[in-house]
């Protein structure tokens, strides 16, 4: 198989920006590739941070596997292990005779001659009290995707009307240009008006969401940064209640948060910390990690906004920020409690290709961050709107565009929705679809 440049570059980088982490004895403080110093003095001692690869060298490693075609990358060759050599149309015998499961191996208990379960006469065979389906029903043939979409439809009025209203139309509309639909909406303000309220804002989501190409639910946003919720006891009642009812109106499809944590863009800076543990209070990365280790989202998306000149009082510039923030979430592990994305609303207007390039590939680079979502248009308090530019330094970022997500409103199309999602389909791999 012939390789691409692209691939072999996308490799290269990945394994190139690799950070390890190991016992602390092995590194000393004046290790020249040592990053402990972007740490919290709170980080336990068997923590360190070191740099397989600096970020101003990885350039050098994936041109040095992309070039000449990737020769490097197609020449190289596996590491010795055990490999049994079928080329030549017949595998050779494994040392010791038979393998585990060839025919000569016994066959299950209670099974006839054939390998068939055995069935006392007259009666159908079951497994765990279930015929043939597994759950009590008769299996039938494998329906195909349109199939099962339509026979959903068919069964519920609910999911059958919300396919024709403008949201469910706009999924639609994003499956044609094959984008992983996410749908972003907010429950908060339904949950704090009553149970009738909630419930049917869980309904209507849910018939909505049960659409096979959404992917998942964001039910939240700015969740404990605004002023919708003032304790930790009323987020975390929120977030369970919002939970608990969206796995059962929507089984299967991942559940999402959005907020910021000022605290870890603030880096080993005690001082920073302190203050903005003051200002936010409801934002302590333990606080926020709290849902996560619960099981209650499957995915944080995390604000990027307070990056750019919010911590200039310490003499934080935005690069700085943008690194400090993502080696914490990488040091917390998040990404093992869940899906971790960042929120980029610093991308509209009139923006440079270093601030493109920095913005979407730092929180990934750095290994934190799976994917970056990234705001199409952002209304200013003054009631201006500023728009995504930057098209053509975008179609350029190819081999992470299945990383990338726009975050899109239906209801205010700049042309309008089938347009506007071929346009982002160019760029981006899913999509977030804001609903009420």
């Amino acid at each position: 198989m012939r390789l691409t440049l692209r691939r072999a570059l996308a490799v290269g980088a990945a394994l190139a920006l690799v950070g390890i982490m190991t016992p602390g004895a092995a590194y000393s403080q004046d290790d020249p590739r040592s990053c402990n110093d972007l740490m919290g003095a709170d980080t336990p001692a068997y923590v360190v941070c070191h740099w397989l690869a600096k970020p101003e060298e990885a350039l050098g490693v994936a041109l040095f596997w992309g070039s000449d075609d990737a020769a490097h990358l197609r020449g190289a060759s596996p590491i010795d292990g055990k490999f049994i050599d079928c080329s030549a149309g017949a595998c050779p015998e494994p040392p010791g005779g038979g393998a585990e499961g060839d025919e000569n191996s016994p066959l299950p208990e209670g099974a006839g001659e054939d390998g068939a379960p055995e069935c006392e006469a007259g009666q159908q065979c079951s497994i765990d009290g279930h015929g043939e389906g597994g759950d009590g029903t008769v299996s039938g043939p494998e329906q195909t995707g349109a199939a099962k979409s339509t026979a959903t439809s068919t069964q519920d009025p609910a999911v059958a009307a919300a396919a024709l209203t403008p949201a469910g139309q706009a999924i639609t509309a994003a499956k044609a240009r094959q984008l992983r639909v996410w749908i972003d909406t907010e429950l908060a303000d339904d949950w704090k008006a009553g149970t009738e309220t909630f419930t049917a804002a869980v309904k209507r989501i849910g018939a909505l969401a049960a659409r096979p190409e959404v992917t998942g639910i964001r039910f939240t946003s700015q969740l404990g940064y605004n002023s919708t919720f003032k304790t930790d006891a009323e987020i975390t009642a929120f977030v369970a209640a919002a939970s608990d009812a969206l796995r059962q109106a929507a089984p299967g499809k991942r559940l999402g948060v959005h907020t910021v944590v000022p605290e870890l863009a603030c880096g080993a800076n005690d001082t920073c910390k302190a203050e903005m543990r003051k200002r936010y209070p409801l934002l302590a990365p333990e606080k926020i990690e709290s849902p996560l280790i619960a099981g209650r989202v499957d995915q944080l998306s995390l604000d990027t906004g307070l990056l750019y000149g919010g911590y200039d009082t310490w003499k934080i510039d935005a690069e700085q920020a943008h690194r400090n923030q993502w080696i914490q979430v990488r040091a917390r592990s998040w990404d093992v409690l869940a899906q971790i994305a960042a929120e980029e609303t610093g991308l509209v207007g009139q923006v440079t290709d270093e601030q493109i390039a920095s913005r979407l590939s730092v929180p990934v680079k750095d290994g934190a961050a799976q994917q970056v979502n990234v705001w199409t248009r952002v209304q200013d308090a003054q009631g201006a709107v500023n728009r995504l530019t930057a098209w053509d330094q975008l179609k350029k970022l190819t081999p992470i565009q299945r990383r990338l997500a726009a975050v899109y409103d239906p209801a205010n199309p700049e042309v309008d929705v089938t347009a506007d999602l071929k346009k982002l389909s160019e760029a981006f791999g899913q999509i977030y679809l804001a609903t009420t």
